[in-house]
């Protein structure tokens, strides 16, 4: 595909909240040392539960990032993000003027977005009454509020844009922030994705479905991506954003160029609201039109940042959907999941695999998947057992596959 030159997305910026690390370089430090963030559930008494288990964000203060009054009217989810934020737009060095802010676009998707601000309403009508519910609770639980609040904090008047795609969220962002850029809509994007839903219900609820690990006396083992003995993944929190600029842009303000988004693509499975086809045709498809979009063969990939929860079902069809899409190819992959060590993430889970790609690409190590003890005969790629790998990336694809049946995939390369 023939595209403008300037109009090429190029990742400027990188910031994290995240179960192993407060900031984009202490998480892919933490990444690539095989560091488990996952623990005893902290959020909640989780003490008589099925699962007790959780990869939680620690040690964040919001004060550091927001002022305490609009701190007090943003959920979890929006307080994690503006956070991700405020370090992605300041290591890019990009400085918003009234020049330049009508051209800023903020694209941060989520999955449950603020869904505990219900379970807190609720319990204090019940206990308190009409009268003490907060009169923020219903801004404060949109799902748009995370990328609103990040364009309210930094006065950014581009698009704001929030898509709901379950699991697939964080991939999507990058997807939609690529064509933003290509068709002139925008010069910056802030995108990225973020999640924060450590609630007793949740957890009841996709426990009682058979979907997370129960190895509560061995949390650091619990989340093993393509392992024979995976039984499930484990919830976690974050939020991951990146500076996306025009190439043009980009140079034209002496920026740091880590990336480039190349491509992406999106499809649907129309199987299922929580099982993947079994055959892996929508996941197939998705990475071979992103190869496309980026103008790219199988061969040129290095490494796939890889969906990978830990549950037997979405592990055996990406990787089969991997090998159909990848053909002679997939042989020579490097793949590997960063749930390993940060749990799923739900709607963060694509922005902290596109983190992962990114420096993968700037440092030319691949992240291992830790845990991984066991080959299962349904999974037989090159998973980057449990020690990172040093080696050139010259490109790699981040896929999200969510709920539904929602497919995304991106694909990131070096700039030159």
């Amino acid at each position: 595909m023939s595209r403008d030159p300037s109009r090429r997305a190029v990742v400027t910026g990188m910031g994290a909240i995240t179960p192993i690390g407060n900031d984009a370089e202490t998480y892919w430090r933490n990444l690539v040392a095989g560091v488990s963030g996952v623990a005893a559930i902290r959020a909640y008494d989780a003490s008589g539960e099925e699962v007790r288990i959780a990869a939680e964000v620690k040690d964040f203060d919001p004060a550091t990032w927001i002022d305490f009054k609009q701190a007090r009217r943003m959920s979890r989810f929006s307080q994690l993000a503006v956070a991700a934020a405020a370090q992605a737009i300041e290591s890019s060095g990009l400085k918003v003027t009234d020049a330049n802010r009508d051209d800023i676009a903020v694209v941060v998707n989520t999955g449950g977005g603020g869904i505990g601000e219900v379970a807190t309403g609720e319990r204090v009508y019940l206990e308190q009454g009409g009268k003490r519910v907060s009169p923020f609770m219903v801004p404060m639980l949109s799902p748009s509020m995370a990328a609103c609040q990040i364009s309210i904090q930094n006065r950014l008047r581009g698009p704001v844009i929030t898509s709901v795609a379950a699991c697939a969220s964080g991939v999507q962002a990058f997807v939609e922030a690529q064509r933003l850029i290509e068709h002139g809509d925008a010069e910056v994007v802030v995108a990225g994705g973020t999640e924060s839903a450590i609630l007793p219900v949740a957890f009841a609820a996709l426990a009682n479905m058979g979907a997370l690990s129960k190895r509560n006396d061995d949390p650091q083992r619990a989340s093993r991506p393509f392992d024979a003995g995976r039984d499930g993944f484990v919830f976690g929190e974050a939020a991951g954003i990146l500076v996306v600029e025009s190439a043009a842009h980009a140079e034209g303000r002496g920026a740091p160029i880590l990336a480039e988004v190349a491509g992406g693509a999106l499809t649907g499975d129309a199987f299922h609201i929580s099982a993947p086809e079994p055959s892996g045709h929508g996941a197939t498809r998705a990475m071979q039109r992103a190869l496309r979009d980026a103008g790219l063969e199988p061969e040129q990939i290095d490494y796939v940042v890889a969906h990978g929860t830990s549950t037997q079902l979405n592990d055996a069809t990406e990787s089969l959907a991997i090998r159909n899409a990848f053909g002679a190819a997939a042989d020579r992959l490097a793949v590997s999941s960063n749930k390993s060590m940060i749990g799923h993430t739900l709607g963060a889970a694509g922005a902290m695999s596109a983190l992962a790609a990114v420096m993968a690409i700037r440092e030319g190590v691949i992240p291992p998947t830790i845990n991984y003890e066991a080959a299962d005969p349904a999974c037989d790629l090159d998973y980057v057992p449990n020690v990172a790998r040093r080696t050139p990336v010259r490109a790699a694809i981040v896929n999200g596959f969510g709920f539904g049946g929602q497919n995304a995939v991106a694909v990131f390369r070096a700039y030159e």
